[in-house]
This record gives structure tokens, sequence and C-alpha cells, in this order.
């Protein structure tokens, strides 16, 4: 696989794996529009390298987790955290370790199991999801829902979120409605339209549909959706999407145009919100200000520029860049020199920049700054390749172990 400087794959494996139609169809016809469903037999592989029923085990009898990395619901009920946790005994004095034996004595009553969080614990849908969050430009997150024969988790609601779901295991039937509050935000989640929602999910659906292993489906946020498990244990990933929006970006410009003093100041001494006839032509004039100011930002290039600034520092702090192996990497710099080889670390959001005689490789929390000199050098390690030390564009050997030596020190590059 290939990935630019952002960490972004060049020939997109992740989004290819949740959806059966061309990027573009996807884009214009289902993202943020319209649900997709797509069979495994059009997808053309499963997601047994994902995830699995052992996975599963392993992760409840072997990690020792901790709440909030699980929780467990029953016939739309979330069950309490004692339910299902124990105090993790001498040498791990936690109250709230995952019992595997409770957990089986819910899963065998009909609850269902939901692991939240994967993407920090399970490495093979971590390295997914951060590929294709960079893919969609969006943060990503994934949780596992296993749920037992003929059980139902959860009752019909809609998520804040898009979503990808991923049949692992089993059989699921899903019923899907179409939204009563399209496209909410965070703060407007569906028990705010319960009522709206029930009758919705009481008409007839849009989706009705028994999803078996290696099926998809793309599901926008504030569709109606249930499901049920079928003949034995269904296990499925969602895959959650936080969409930045259309209101992310005034706030960012809000949040600027506080550096405005005539915005900051105080309304009037003796305000009586409650009299609509001195209330209301205030709140007009000042609603008329504060168009003014954003007509003016419109056209300034400071504004424009610090809002596309503050929404990739955002990207960058929820898709954090790939872990690094600390005392591996000690080890390997033990003995690093020409042969060895280095890739860039996945989802690191560097840019690189030349300024007279430097060069510096920009990152959300640090920069590095070098000799204008590796500037072939770091754009060849941006393209994502791996790459031999000695091999590296524009850089004799010996400078060539110099500079990848302190890149992989400060987690840039990564030993192969």
């Amino acid at each position: 696989m290939s990935t630019d400087g952002a960490g972004r794959s060049t020939d997109r494996p992740a989004l290819a794996r949740c959806v059966a139609v061309d990027h573009g169809t996807f884009a214009r016809e289902h993202w943020g529009r319209a649900p997709l469903l797509s069979r495994a037999a059009d997808l053309g592989a499963g997601f047994a390298d994902l995830f699995s029923l052992d996975a599963v085990d392993e992760l409840l009898s072997g990690r020792a987790l901790r709440t909030p990395f699980v929780r467990m619901a029953k016939d739309g009920e979330v069950l309490a955290a004692d339910r299902f946790t124990a105090p993790g005994g001498y040498g791990a004095e936690v109250g709230d370790q995952v019992s595997s034996a409770k957990v089986l004595r819910e899963v065998a009553d009909g609850a269902t199991l939901v692991l939240q969080g994967l993407h920090r614990t399970w490495e093979p849908i971590a390295e997914l999801t951060r590929e294709l969050a960079a893919e969609l430009g969006h943060p990503c997150q994934v949780n596992a829902y296993v749920t037992p024969a003929q059980s139902r988790g959860f009752d019909p609601h809609y998520d804040v979120h898009d979503v990808f779901v991923l049949q692992v295991h089993g059989e699921k039937h899903w019923t899907i409605h179409a939204p009563v509050h399209p496209d909410p935000l965070r703060s407007q989640p569906w028990s705010d339209h319960r009522d709206a929602v029930v009758e919705r999910a009481a008409g007839q659906p849009v989706v009705d549909a028994t999803f078996r292993p290696g099926d998809a489906l793309y599901l926008p946020r504030g569709w109606v959706h249930s499901a049920t498990a079928l003949g034995g244990i269904s296990v499925h990933l969602t895959i959650g999407v936080s969409a930045y929006t259309r209101y992310d970006v005034a706030q960012e410009v809000l949040t600027l145009l506080a550096a405005d003093p005539d915005l900051r100041a105080s309304l009037p001494f003796g305000l009586d919100l409650t009299d609509p006839a001195t209330a209301t032509p205030l709140v007009e004039r000042t609603v008329a200000e504060l168009v003014t100011a954003l007509e003016k930002a419109q056209s300034d290039p400071a504004t424009l520029e610090g809002v596309r600034g503050a929404l990739a520092a955002r990207f960058a702090r929820d898709v954090p860049a790939a872990p690094v192996r600390p005392l591996a990497t000690v080890d390997a710099l033990a003995r690093f020199g020409a042969d060895d080889v280095v890739v860039l670390r996945g989802g690191l959001h560097a840019r690189l920049t030349v300024e007279g005689p430097r060069v510096v490789l920009a990152m959300p929390r640090t920069a590095i700054t070098l000799p204008v000199a590796a500037h072939p050098a770091l754009e060849a390690l941006l393209a994502g390749d791996p790459l031999r030390v000695g091999d590296l564009p524009g850089l004799d050997p010996q400078s060539a172990v110099v500079v990848a030596r302190r890149l992989v020190r400060e987690g840039v590059l990564v030993v192969r």
C-alpha cells in the first residue's frame, strides 16, 4: 500500500472494503444522503482478517479491559456496569475490570455485548480506521456488537454520526427508516425525538434485509434503525464517522471573531430580556453587526486560513498517528545503518515547507527543521513507500543515516 504525507492510501483500499460502488458514485449519491447496502459477493472479501469470535474472547479474557471499553444492553436497556465487571484482584486494584464470567452469564441470558473503541485496542481494526479516516477526511472510531441468537440490544434509534456496518459473523436482520431529524448534530440525540422515532419505526422501512458475513452497510447520520440477531451469535463492526459539518466551520469563524473588541463588548446595563419592546431591537442590531463582521471575514484571507488551520488541527487531534514501538525502536537505532529500511509513520499529518536554507517538516504538535539538502529525501519519504536509508535521494549515505536516524528518533519514521 502506498500513502501520501497525510497517511492517505493512494490506492484507497479502506473505503473499497466497505462499499461496492466506485468512489465518485459513493460521494455523489450516498455520502450524507442515502444508505447503501453492499453484499459480500460484490465486495469480494470478508472481514475475518479484521475481527472474529476468537478476537472477542481474547479481548474479554486476556486483555483486562475496563469500562468504558465494554458495555452491555438487553431489550433496549443499557445494563449497569457492575452486571459485567468486577475488581481486578491483587495487583490490579480497580473495581471496573471486565469479568469474563459475568459477561458469559449475561450473553447466555440474551444481552448484547458492545466492545467500544476497537480502533484503540485491536491493531487490524486500528489500521483500517486510520486509512478510512484519512481517505474520508473525517474522524472514525469502531465498536463491535455481539448479539446472541434472536436478541435485540437496542430499540430503534438514530445515530449522530455516519456509520459503516461490517457483518463479521452470523446473521442479523436490519430495518432502516428515513430520518425524522435529518443530519443531527452531536447535541441532538435521538431521545430528543423519541416519539417521532417510534412512530417512524412502525412504518414501512426503506431497507428490510438480513446481513450475512461479508455484507456491509453505509448509513448516514439520522437514519432510524434497529437490528435483531437470527439463528446464532451475530458479530458486526460499526465504524462511526464523525463528519465535520458547516456548523463546525461556523463555530470556528465565531471563535476567530472573538478577536473583534466590538463583538466582545457587553450588552447595555439594565438589559431586560423579558421586554420584547427593548430587547428585540437590541438583538436585531447585534445580529446585524455580527452579519457585517461575517461578511468582512468572508474576504479576509487571514480569517479563512485560520478556520482551515483550526479544522486541520482538530482532525489531527481526532485522528492520532499510528503508535510506535519504543523499545524495538531504541534497539533498532543501536545498530542503525544505510541498509535499514524505513517508512513514514501512518497517519502522521506531516507537511513540508522550504524556508530559505532550511526545510521544515511540520506536524500537529511539533516541527523538525533540517538543511534544505534533505528536501528531496523528505519528499520521497512523505510519499509513504518504504525506502532503504542509503537510497534516500539528494543525500550521501552518511548524511542519509544522520537524517533518517533523527526522524526515527522523533517518531516520524518507522524501521521496517
